[in-house]
Order: structure tokens, then C-alpha cells, then sequence
């Protein structure tokens, strides 16, 4: 089972910290911090799998990992995970990325972050697989822009309003608004202006 997600950077600011087993906040980021300096010391002519930090569980627990450019993807997995499986999936999550993003970049997985973490929802969930076909994660993807996009209208229709309001050219502000039966009196707010 998968344990743990992380994806950070070169200088060790995590991009992408998921993790599937509970532990408080403070040791979440010792773990980061633990794994970044286990990874980075590490040559790269040396194999991607080493032993779990002493935060994540010792010698049960294994660190995957792949570097890509600039950043560090790291699954910590426990002993009944297959080494060369985790760093196809590895693969597939980083190619996927790439697909959804256009040569998926560090600034992308800071400036779409929700959209980083549906993708990683299509591909693990709970600490399981759940697909590993690019293909059909990327169709996923893409009907869920789909649906953004024609929810884009009704959920964006509070702030066109307000934005329209703003934009509202009036000589000053009318002190009366009669609407058929219905009067309005509106008060000073100059005084909040």
C-alpha cells in the first residue's frame, strides 16, 4: 500500500504532499524534511529505492523515487508494493502531468494545484492503484474540464454580477428606486466610500 506521495524541488519546498496514513502535521513535515535529505543525498547512478525514513517506518517501509528536472517524486510504500511497479506508476502520474499541462513544469504544480491533485485522485486513491492506463486517466481529465466549463456559467454568475455592479457608470448614487409598486429608498453611503 502507498503511504505517502511527495513531490518537491530541488531545495527541498514541497510541490505535492499527499499522504494515506494519518500522522499529525509536525511529523508530516519532518517526513518531508527526512525524505528530501535521504533522497538528495543520494547519487544518481544509484538505484531510485532506499529504506524508509525513521519517521515513515524504518526498514518496512520502502522510498521510491524518480527526478525529473527539478523536482523529486517520492512514494513511500510499504514491503508488499513491487519497486519496479511504484516507478511505472511513477511514470505514468509524471507522463500524465505532462499530457494535462503541455510539458508539465514546477510553476504548474504551484499555480494548479487542484487540478495536480484530481489527477493523482484518478491514479491513487486511499493509498491504492487505480488506474494506470495515461489514456484513460487523460479522458477523465478532460470530461472534468468539460464539466467545468459548462458549470463555468452558473457558478461564475455571482462575481460577473458584481462585477458588472462595480462597473456601473452612474453620475451619483440614486437616492430612490421605483420599481413598479415597489419603492426603495436608498440611504447615504457616502460615509462608507
Amino acid at each position: 500500500m502507498i503511504q505517502a506521495i511527495l513531490v518537491f524541488n530541488n531545495h527541498g519546498k514541497p510541490r505535492l504532499v499527499r499522504f494515506y496514513q494519518r500522522f499529525p502535521e509536525e511529523i508530516q513535515q519532518q517526513i518531508v524534511r527526512e525524505t528530501f535529505h535521504l533522497v538528495l543525498k543520494r547519487d544518481d547512478n544509484i538505484c531510485n529505492f532506499l529504506e524508509g525514513g525513521s519517521l515513515i517506518g524504518g526498514s518496512d517501509y520502502k522510498l521510491i523515487y524518480r527526478h525529473y528536472a527539478t523536482l523529486y517524486f517520492v512514494f513511500c510504500v510499504d514491503s508488499s508494493e513491487s519497486e519496479l511497479g511504484i516507478l511505472d506508476l511513477i511514470q505514468v502520474f509524471v507522463e500524465t502531468l505532462d499530457k494535462c499541462f503541455e510539458n508539465v513544469c514546477e510553476l504548474d504544480l504551484i499555480f494548479h494545484m487542484d487540478k495536480v491533485h484530481y489527477i493523482l485522485q484518478e491514479v491513487v486513491m486511499g493509498g491504492m492503484v487505480l488506474e494506470t492506463n495515461m489514456n484513460e486517466i487523460v479522458a477523465q481529465i478532460e470530461a472534468q474540464n468539460r464539466l467545468e466549463k459548462a458549470e463555468g456559467g452558473l457558478s461564475a454568475a455571482p462575481a460577473r454580477a458584481v462585477s458588472a455592479v462595480k462597473n456601473i457608470n452612474l453620475p451619483e448614487i440614486p437616492r430612490n428606486i421605483n420599481i413598479g409598486d415597489l419603492n426603495i429608498k436608498v440611504p447615504n453611503l457616502s460615509q462608507f466610500v
